[in-house]
């Protein structure tokens, strides 16, 4: 296999969120996908299935029914190929801006797992179609806006689907063409759909989990930047480590409090701008303190306490990394589940057929789990702003820096003005954190008379996540700035903690101290794209997160 090529089988079993985030950003032909041989074998028995209930007139939902307030609406054998193909082209009804490339992948990728797990009745050979275009590069175009989450992603996958028989429009190397057109372009062809496929295409959850799959990912870098930029703040406001105590954690013994702590702990080891640090093994200043910024005074070492967002980041850090987790824990049941409907259940023994029409396309259990997401990243942020400001003001963080982390303040506005914009950010979070799943309005004639919002809470997450890395970027760059002040009193040599210390070594190697007042945004964007590319998690020694 071709070095960095990426090879994956579906058996709609074993799919993961790792899976999904690496294939929905692989490069055409830098991935290999197919079906397992006993996905193939289940599919192939519900699609027989599929074609005797045709042969037979059985009356089957959206097999030889109509969809929706429909369902009453016998459709002949004659129909069978039209009303398949109906579906795809009348629930293409998308609006707003395209899903980006990897949130239309990893919904393709989750849509033909599902599918393996052979309870929809489609061919094989429709899912191949969907892999190869994956393979190849051929990305349809799916408006963001239009699905409530609840009969699944109708119209995202009806854009999705369209593609498949030829319609709609895709993207191939950069180029947004006809459906069909962007198949040739590849060397494949459209599919004619046979009964049950159309809407085993757009019955699911597929938009919802992609998102959730990229959300979570996400969510995890940016949890891990928090307790990084917590930690360097904590250290450039000469804080102290005491309230990280196992002891403390033990006797209120939440798990990812306990865990958090721990990375604290271990981050900051042998730091020596904390409090905690004995003034007697403090090393010598290789250089006389600088006249220009000599602080008044300073936290004693036996102040006792420092500020919630400090003292607390174990506890309120820790009850956002189980939201995160819970999301992880829906997310990866939902990637590995029959989410179509009805669903075509045939006895291995017997071959007996049993169709049960349900709910398992209902967003609800992702829905929810992106709301609670939406808030835990929505609360990482505002700690961080509130580090940040307190990096900034003088009075707050005991003169310890000068403010706004400037010379010559007046003159100058160092980062007064990047306070702001975080504290936009943190506002406009709040507004984006109101619950999606909370709603609900009735469609089909009352027959789909709840939905989830799942899509829209989803959606939420991301934009939250966005918003957050862009914060975390912000009090990064500050806080590496009060600890180049900080050296100025206590030595260019004094060390940061195991942890920290590549951090900081990191964002110096992208982004300059700021001596003097300088265009600030290229700034902001650096410090941001070492957030969200990994790179500030990667720094750290998370070896170093071990109990301390």
């Amino acid at each position: 296999m071709t070095a960095g090529m990426f090879e994956l089988v579906l058996d709609g079993q074993s799919l993961t969120i790792a899976h999904v985030v690496q294939a929905a950003r692989a490069a055409p032909g830098m991935l290999r996908l197919r079906l397992s041989d006993a996905a193939q074998e289940r599919i192939q028995r519900a699609h027989a299935a599929v074609e005797t209930i045709v042969a037979q007139a059985q009356i089957v939902y959206g097999i030889t029914t109509g969809f929706g307030a429909f369902k009453s609406i016998l459709i002949s054998p004659e129909q069978t190929t039209q009303l398949q193909r109906n579906i795809l082209m009348s629930h293409a009804v998308g609006v707003g801006a395209p899903f980006a490339t990897d949130v239309v992948r990893a919904m393709m990728l989750i849509r033909a797992n599902t599918l393996a797990l052979g309870y929809s009745g489609i061919r094989s050979e429709v899912i191949g179609l969907l892999l190869r275009m994956l393979e190849r590069g051929v990305h349809p175009v799916v408006p963001r806006q239009g699905s409530l989450g609840a009969s699944g992603d109708l119209a995202p996958l009806a854009h999705v689907g369209l593609v498949l028989i030829g319609l709609g429009d895709a993207e191939v190397q950069g180029r947004i063409m006809p459906g069909a057109a962007a198949l040739a372009q590849v060397g494949l062809a459209p599919v004619i759909l046979q009964a049950k496929e159309g809407l085993a295409l757009t019955n699911g959850t597929s938009l919802m989990a992609a998102l959730g799959c990229l959300a979570v990912a996400e969510a995890e870098n940016a949890a891990r930047v928090a307790d990084m930029a917590g930690c360097l703040s904590l250290e450039a406001l000469h804080g102290t480590v005491r309230a990280f105590d196992a002891r403390i954690h033990a006797a209120r013994p939440h798990p990812r409090q306990m865990e958090c702590a721990a990375r604290l702990r271990g981050l900051l080891a042998g730091s020596e701008f904390t409090r905690d640090h004995h003034p007697a093994s403090a090393p010598a200043a290789t250089t006389a303190p600088s006249a220009d910024f000599v602080p008044p005074h300073r936290h004693t070492p036996i102040d006792p306490q420092d500020a919630y967002t400090l003292r607390c980041i174990p506890q309120v850090h820790g009850a956002c990394e189980d939201a995160i987790k819970y999301a992880r824990w829906v997310v990866e049941i939902e990637l590995n589940s029959a989410t179509d409907n009805p669903l075509i259940f045939v006895d291995e023994a017997t071959g007996a057929v049993d169709v049960i029409s349900g709910g398992n396309f209902h967003g609800e259990p992702l829905a929810i789990a992106f709301d609670y997401l939406g808030l835990a990243l929505t609360e990482l942020g505002n700690m961080s702003e509130r580090r940040l400001s307190r990096l900034l003001d003088a009075d707050s963080n005991g003169h310890v820096l000068p403010p706004f982390l400037t010379l010559d303040g007046g003159l100058n506005s160092g980062f007064m003005l990047v306070q702001y914009t975080a504290a936009a950010l943190c506002s406009e979070n709040k507004a984006l954190v109101h619950p999606a799943s909370a709603d609900t309005i009735p469609t089909s004639a009352n027959v789909e008379d709840h939905v989830s919002n799942g899509p829209i809470g989803g959606r939420q997450a991301r934009r939250i996540v966005r918003n957050l890395e862009s914060i975390l970027a912000m009090e990064l760059l500050a806080a590496a700035q009060g600890i180049d002040f900080r050296r100025r009193v206590l030595g260019p040599t004094t060390a940061l903690g195991r942890g920290t210390a590549p951090v900081y070594a990191l964002l110096r190697q992208h982004v300059p101290f700021v001596a003097a007042d300088m265009v600030m945004y290229p700034l902001i964007e650096a410090a941001r794209q070492l957030v969200i590319s990994g790179a500030v998690a990667a720094a750290a020694d998370m070896s170093a997160s071990g109990s301390k």
